[in-house]
C-alpha cells in the first residue's frame, strides 16, 4: 500500500472504502456538507474574524461575496478572493436588503452567511455625569441586534429557496460574545445587544428547521482584530490573564475554522458556541 494511503482505514482489498467525494458532488445522508461551489456572505468580510472565514471557505471552493462598510478593504479582500463587494450600513434597512439581493444574485445562490459587524460602547448604567445615554444604549442594540436579525431574516429567505441537500437548504452564522453571559463593568449595552444574539439562536433555528436551514452563533472571547491591533503586548496579557489556556488573544483564523466546522457539520444547529480558551471576564 502506498504510503499515503496508509492513514486510511482499509478493507480486504487493500482500497480505501471512504474516498472524498468529487468536488460539487451532494453528500449522501449522514455525511459532512459540501462547501465546494456554495455561495458564501460574509458580512464584515474586509477584516478580522470574518475576512478569515471567507479565505477558509474559499479555500475549500465557495463563492464569495463581501458585505462591509464602503470606507472598509472590501474591494481588495472580495477582489483577491474572485469574489464581489457590496458596500453598505448594516444599520441601513433598505440599503441592507438591496446589498444582499445584489450578493444573491452575483453568486447565483446563497448557501452560508457568516455575519459578524458589530460594536459597542463602554458607559455605565449610572455614572458620574448621571444616567446611561438611552440613544447610545439604543445605538448599541441597533448595531448588534436589529442588524443581525435584519441580515438573518433575508439570508433565510434567499435560502429558503435553494434545492436542498439531504434536506438542508443553508446555515445562518452570527457572531455574540462571551459579554452576552458575563459582561462587565461599563459593557451593559454591548452585553445586552450580544445576549440578545445569543438568546434568539434557538428560537430561529426552530422557526427556520422546517426549511432547512440551521442557525448557530459563536461567542469569541477577546481576539486580535482590527479594534484590539492596538493594544501593547502587556495589556494583552492582562486582558486574558483569566482564560484557562491558552492565555493569549485569539486569532482570526481560530474563529474561520469554527466557522468552517459548523458549515460542514449537519448536527450543528440551535446552539451558542464559547470560543474563548476557557476565559470568564471579571467585572472589570
Amino acid at each position: 500500500m502506498p504510503a499515503e494511503a496508509a492513514t486510511w482505514p482499509s478493507n480486504a482489498t487493500g482500497v480505501n472504502p471512504y474516498p472524498a467525494p468529487p468536488p460539487g458532488e451532494r453528500r449522501q445522508k449522514g455525511g459532512a456538507v459540501q462547501i465546494d461551489g456554495k455561495g458564501a456572505v460574509i458580512v464584515g468580510g474586509a477584516s478580522g474574524m470574518a475576512r478569515a472565514s471567507a479565505e477558509l471557505l474559499r479555500e475549500r471552493g465557495a463563492l464569495i461575496a463581501i458585505l462591509d462598510l464602503p470606507t472598509s478593504a472590501g474591494e481588495e479582500v472580495a477582489t483577491g478572493l474572485g469574489g464581489s463587494f457590496h458596500p453598505v450600513d448594516v444599520t441601513d434597512e433598505e440599503a441592507v436588503e438591496t446589498a444582499l439581493e445584489d450578493a444573491v444574485q452575483a453568486l447565483g445562490a446563497l448557501h452560508i452567511g457568516v455575519n459578524t459587524a458589530g460594536g459597542g460602547i463602554g458607559r455605565r448604567t449610572l455614572g458620574r455625569d448621571g444616567p446611561h445615554p438611552l440613544a447610545d444604549f439604543r445605538s448599541v442594540i441597533e448595531l448588534n441586534l436589529i442588524a443581525t436579525f435584519n441580515l438573518n431574516r433575508l439570508q433565510a429567505h434567499h435560502m429558503s429557496k435553494n434545492e436542498p441537500d439531504d434536506g438542508e437548504r443553508g446555515v445562518i452564522i452570527n457572531t455574540a460574545s462571551i459579554a452576552a453571559f458575563e459582561g462587565q463593568i461599563g459593557q451593559v449595552a454591548y452585553s445586552a445587544s450580544k445576549a440578545g444574539i445569543a438568546g434568539m439562536t434557538l428560537t430561529m433555528a426552530r422557526d427556520l428547521g422546517s426549511f432547512g436551514i440551521r442557525v448557530v452563533t459563536i461567542a469569541p472571547s477577546l481576539f486580535s482584530t482590527g479594534i484590539t491591533s492596538g493594544l501593547t503586548s502587556e495589556f494583552a496579557e492582562v486582558l486574558t490573564r483569566d482564560a484557562a489556556f491558552p492565555k493569549r488573544m485569539g486569532r482570526p483564523e481560530e474563529y474561520g475554522r469554527l466557522a468552517v466546522a459548523i458549515v460542514e457539520n449537519p448536527m450543528l444547529n440551535g446552539s451558542t458556541i464559547r470560543l474563548d480558551a476557557g476565559q470568564r471576564f471579571a467585572p472589570k
